[in-house]
């Protein structure tokens, strides 16, 4: 680790207290020289630290930037962490990763993303200083593809407990992969599988998932504009490290004792579709149907128009809209 890590760490420890420069030295067995060189380096990334002499140096408590020291201190169990300013994808390379034989658990987060992914092949808006883009890599032993919807649904009831520990907000599901706040998308699901040849079962499964912590600069898009928010209208201090370590925390509090967790019930109950008319979207048309209910597998079971019933295991729905308002 480098002494720009070490200090940071040290740091986010102890976050808003002051530590003597001789502390420091001391603690990290480093020179004043190279601690004020580290401390000046954190600062041209964005971090606020004073400087007072006969004090030493402290991290303001304001301080909202995402980091693995920062992560790692909310953190109920060890993980390997790695966290980037900007990348293209943080599935794309943490898919490189595994391929290239990355153990189970490694997490890659990002500040931005230039080419962040969504389903169906949509770009997931990645903006620099207002999100939270965290990729997850697992290697669920004896999975059958069809049971990684599974890791997506584990991921949406992580994040809305997350969103609701942090921020004390009410999230919402919307089947399959969207957790809303106040009617708005606030966070994105992707997770993408490779599967063996021989085995027919996943060789690995990627989770992707980002949160809208913060409005951008600027604002959304035109596009999406009436469709994205934010979960926070002003700056929290360490809401990104908070919310980020608390959906990782909850994420691998379910994978691990799924089975005894019974963590679908928390995701029916969560359910945005559960009893509304909803247009089924496939690859043959649109559908309009009623959701009847949610199946132990976070399947959905429908009533189509005709009568007849029908289970999704994936694809996409679309709330239909009220003539009083939006169903």
């Amino acid at each position: 680790m480098s002494t720009k890590d070490e200090l940071l760490r040290l740091f986010e420890s102890s976050k808003g207290e002051w530590i003597s420069g001789g502390e420091i030295a001391e603690k990290l067995q480093i020179s004043r020289t190279a601690i004020w060189k580290a401390v000046e380096s954190l600062r041209a990334d964005g971090y606020a630290i004073e400087a007072v002499k006969s004090r030493g140096y402290c991290l303001s408590p304001d301080t909202d930037i995402v980091s693995s020291q920062g992560v790692k201190k909310y953190l109920a169990k060890e993980l390997d962490i790695t966290v980037l300013e900007e990348v293209t994808s943080t599935n794309t390379l943490l898919k490189e990763m595994a391929a290239a034989g990355e153990k189970e658990g490694k997490i890659v987060i990002a500040n931005s993303q230039t080419g962040g992914k969504g389903r169906m092949g949509r770009k997931f808006f990645s903006p620099r200083n207002s999100g939270v883009y965290i990729s997850v890599l697992l290697r669920p032993d004896a999975m059958a593809p069809e049971r990684a919807l599974k890791i997506t649904t584990m991921a949406a009831v992580a994040a809305s407990r997350a969103i609701e520990e942090v921020t004390g907000k009410e999230a919402k599901i919307k089947w399959v992969n969207d957790i809303f706040v106040d009617g708005l998308k606030v966070v994105g699901i992707l997770t993408e599988a490779s599967m063996s040849m021989e085995s027919g079962r996943l060789e690995f499964a990627v989770l992707g998932i980002g949160f809208n912590v913060y409005q951008p600069e600027g604002g959304f898009p035109e596009e999406l504009r009436e469709i994205a928010g934010a979960l926070l209208s002003e700056k929290m201090p360490d809401a990104k490290n908070r919310i980020a370590a608390a959906f990782l925390n909850h994420f691998f509090e379910i994978y691990d004792d799924a089975e005894h967790l019974h963590y679908e019930d928390y995701y029916r109950e969560k359910s945005l579709v559960l009893g509304k008319d909803v247009d089924v979207l496939a690859a043959s048309g649109t559908r309009r149907a009623l959701v009847l209910d949610i199946t132990d597998d976070c399947n959905l079971i429908v009533r189509y128009e005709d009568g007849s019933e029908g289970v999704l295991s994936s694809g996409e729905v679309r709330i239909r809209p009220l003539l009083n308002g939006i169903n």
